[in-house]
């Protein structure tokens, strides 16, 4: 195997020291470093333009990398480009959320409220048959930006185990 797993996810925000602020409250990130300043005068947005395909015109203000206790890095940009959009539906293509695993999903879904998160239902049972389990749950939320994120708990054994020496990440 040449893949050994995920190293980081990239946002683009619309603030990146709100974000930042943001992912250590709710999430408990923490900065690892900055790659650009904000305002940084010295970035090649001319190059920076061709290496991620941006739409000609966009500046990046700014990178960060977060990292949460376990799992992959937080890459966050603020950018400033031409025909900005809101983050994707559920229901549109492309990624459309990302999850963190807790142990205690009702202290997690409060700290992420506390910190300016939105909440959308109470913790529910997972549904699927190959996920059921006693206290398996998830509840999904939305960053003050519009980023999906899931909140996902199974200390449980999952019915999927009985059919397949291959196992979900769990931290």
């Amino acid at each position: 195997m040449t893949i050994r797993g995920i190293d980081h996810i990239g946002i683009t925000v619309p603030d990146i020291k709100a974000a930042t602020r943001f992912l250590i409250e709710a999430l408990g990130a923490e900065l690892i470093y900055q790659s650009v300043a904000p305002d940084e005068k010295d970035l090649d947005n001319e190059s920076q333009q061709k290496t991620l395909r941006l739409v000609p015109g966009t500046v990046i203000k700014a990178i960060r990398m977060l990292k949460l206790h376990h799992g992959p890095g937080i890459e966050l940009f603020e950018m400033q480009g031409p025909d900005q959009r809101e983050p994707l539906r559920a229901s549109d293509f492309g990624l459309q959320h990302f999850a963190v695993y807790t142990d205690d999903i009702a202290a997690a879904l409060q700290q992420f409220k506390e910190a300016g998160g939105e909440v959308f239902t109470a913790p529910q049972p997972l549904g699927f048959p190959t996920e059921k389990g006693e206290g398996n749950q998830f509840c999904y939320g939305r960053t003050p930006w519009g980023t999906i994120v899931e909140f996902i708990t199974w200390p449980s054994p999952m019915p999927y185990e009985q059919d397949t020496s291959l196992r979900r990440w769990k931290p």
